[in-house]
């Protein structure tokens, strides 16, 4: 009754791709696009207030991302005294409806437009048969402003004596939906009486239900007058092509050229009979020559509108690039009469959008990205209490700093942060500070100008200038080499950095979330990282639990798995066997919710059945192991109240020796430990460890 969702049906959920229990109470909303959410909320609390029954249009999310727009309509249930005891709701895909109404606005739009300034004399009318509009023409020739007319009707202006003989045979036509011909004498703005030519062509909906009717009227007693308008028209018209910036050709059903514009024989610097002998393969770079005549050996003579791209000679020996539109005419018989070409330069365009690639490092980023998994998933309580430290701190813009073990999901916090705060609009620049060289983080942090150092060809926007207005988040920040260290405190203190190779300082309104698995105030005593940065960065601490310490949510995170990976795999898997449950509920996960995902995903592509089994030997190490794996991590995470150096060492050296003096890979012992395999390997070199005795063993 107050509103808040409580079941979704299997088509819901299949398409949205997300479990019923991420969508409960108003959490729905999520699904709403942000430009909708609003509008439509306040229409189902209006709803909700008054008891009336709920109908609106919205984009709902589906599982790939993509928006459609959905109408969707809810009716309350009510007891006997009267009182709603549940609201059921349907919501119906009208994405195609959607699209067809614009296309049909579109449509009338530019009909309007091209009625209102042609001399023709052209009119609308309604299904009934009442007509809603006359053209410019129309009005001038009778002489009738249009509201007049269009109150004392159209039979005003007809001849008396054919006013009964064409009226019936309009409505006779409005009645069984056939096109009208028909001749009267239409009274001019004089008063002299001219014959006219009416014809009226009916539109129809997709249920064949006529929508409008269209009609033009042609005099005929001065034809040669009509065609010297269309003459002039034409004269007209042939300018405009002649002026247009584009090139513009007119070929044969054949792709026999036959005329082309003065924009395009410019462009080639010949005449329009050399254009005419001339083969068009000529004129196209040779790297696109077999793409071009693919299209004319296939979409060509497949006789259907296409477009494509390809570069053309200039005059004066250069290629730039094109984009060709080419539109068949055809008769009444579905024949191809005309080819109609449009050519236009995109150089300037490509141009752009080249350089944009190759400075938005961070869209190409996104794209290529995989994440750990797409949504916070779970309802243990120490999950709730960092779901409601983010609920704190989102809205402002202080800085974060999330630390946690590997795979615990750091990332998807940040996200969480910046899309509930004000700058969810613009970026979320994320660096991997681990995946960076050391002598290359500082440019790719800042950015750099040209020639500051060998490579640097062009000067290139750093992240910080990429996430302007947005949220950066700085992942294994404790990676970050000391030089870094101090311009990234400068930027935290002063909101401004400065490009490598300049000295000009850059304004940088950007929130700061960073994100460790590393033990900072060790790092601090070690002075390997600093300690006003850590004081700085520290400003809201979030500690993401390991899945150990979220037992109840591993259950909820293999169901969410199994059916995404089943989906994508078209597979049917719908059952977890009870042995696989107790062995992930057992489990103690030291690569915690990745290590979660990657089992269940090979469960899924090996089962050969509607029931998910996990083999208990893919399990690092064993599920005997997995409490000595868990040991260490939680001492080197925990170091401020229980570790000692010599303790950490002990820890290292007994995942080496599990390893055999493997540091990376999935069985190695940096995956053991749950720490990347560059921070192994800064702490293996400074606690003076030899890896090469544990090879030996």
């Amino acid at each position: 009754p107050d509103g808040s969702l409580d079941f979704l049906s299997r088509g819901w959920l299949e398409y949205g791709g997300l479990p019923q229990t991420h969508l409960m109470d108003w959490r729905w909303t999520e699904a709403i696009h942000p430009e909708d959410v609003e509008g439509f909320v306040d229409k189902w609390r209006a709803a909700l207030a008054s008891g009336e029954p709920f109908a609106a249009e919205s984009r709902v999310r589906r599982a790939d991302g993509e928006y459609r727009w959905f109408l969707q309509r809810n009716v309350p249930l009510r007891d006997e005294t009267g009182q709603i005891v549940k609201w059921y709701g349907t919501g119906i895909d009208i994405e195609e409806r959607k699209r067809a109404d614009e296309e049909l606005r579109a449509s009338e739009r530019k009909y309007r437009h091209l009625v209102d300034t042609t001399p023709a004399f052209i009119h609308t009318a309604l299904p009934n048969g009442d007509v809603d509009f006359y053209n410019r023409g129309w009005l001038e020739y009778v002489g009738l402003p249009l509201e007049d007319l269009l109150r004392w009707g159209w039979t005003c202006m007809i001849h008396p004596e054919d006013v009964e003989t064409i009226v019936a045979k309009w409505r006779a036509a409005v009645e069984t939906g056939e096109r009208f011909v028909g001749e009267s004498r239409v009274r001019r703005a004089d008063g002299e009486y001219r014959w006219f030519l009416h014809r009226e062509e009916p539109l129809r909906n997709e249920a064949g239900e006529i929508v409008k009717w269209y009609g033009t009227s042609i005099e005929i007693e001065e034809r040669k007058t009509a065609e010297d308008k269309i003459r002039a028209q034409e004269t007209e018209l042939r300018q405009i092509v002649e002026l247009a910036p584009q090139h513009i050709a007119v070929s044969g059903p054949d792709g026999t050229p036959l005329y082309t514009n003065h924009a395009a024989l410019e462009y080639f610097g010949i005449t329009l009979d050399e254009w005419r002998d001339s083969s068009r393969i000529n004129f196209v770079h040779p790297d696109d020559r077999e793409h071009f005549q693919g299209e004319r050996e296939n979409r060509f003579l497949e006789g259907e509108p296409h477009e494509f791209e390809a570069r053309l000679l200039r005059h004066d020996g250069q290629f730039r690039c094109h984009l060709f539109r080419r539109n068949p005419v055809k008769d009444e018989r579905g024949q191809i009469i005309r080819w109609y070409s449009t050519v236009t330069d995109i150089e300037d365009r490509k141009r752009a959008e080249d350089e944009t690639k190759k400075e938005n490092i961070v869209l190409r980023e996104e794209i290529d990205k995989t994440s750990m998994f797409e949504e916070i998933v779970g309802v243990s309580a120490p999950l709730q209490s960092v779901l409601i430290d983010v609920s704190k701190v989102a809205p402002t813009d202080s800085t974060v700093l999330i630390t946690g073990e590997t795979g615990t999901g750091k990332e998807l916090v940040a996200r969480a942060i910046h899309k509930r705060s004000r700058r969810s609009s613009r970026a979320f620049v994320s660096v991997n500070c681990a995946a960076i060289p050391s002598t290359l983080i500082a440019s790719e942090l800042f950015g750099h100008e040209k020639g500051a150092f060998t490579g640097a060809t062009q000067r290139r926007q750093g992240r910080f200038e990429l996430a302007e207005g947005g949220t950066i988040f700085l992942d294994e920040v404790g990676e970050l080499p000391a030089e870094v260290q101090i311009a990234l405190l400068r930027v935290l203190q002063e909101r401004e950095f400065e490009r490598v190779g300049s000295g000009r300082p850059i304004r940088a309104d950007v929130r700061v979330i960073a994100a460790t698995n590393r033990d900072l105030e060790s790092a601090i005593a070690e002075k390997t990282f600093r300690s006003d940065l850590y004081y700085r960065l520290n400003v809201f601490p979030v500690l993401v639990p390991p899945l150990r310490e979220r037992r109840e949510d591993i259950p909820l995170l293999v169901e969410y798995f199994l059916h995404r990976f089943a989906k994508r795999a078209g597979k049917r898997i719908n059952k977890i066997s009870r042995e696989t449950l107790n062995i992930v509920e057992s489990y103690e996960w030291p690569g915690n919710v990745r290590e979660l995902q990657n089992v269940v995903e090979r469960a899924v592509i090996v089962s050969e059945s509607d029931a998910l089994d996990i083999d208990e030997r893919w399990l690092l190490g064993g599920r005997t192991a997995a409490p000595l794996a868990a040991q260490p991590i939680q001492r080197i995470h925990r170091a401020r109240t229980q570790a000692t150096q010599e303790e950490e060492k002990e820890a290292i050296e007994t995942a080496l020796m599990e390893s055999k003096g493997r540091v990376s890979g999935p069985f190695g012992a940096a995956a053991r430990l749950g720490l990347p395999s560059s921070t192994l390997e800064s702490k293996i070199k400074a606690l003076k460890i030899d890896k090469r005795t544990f090879k030996q063993q």
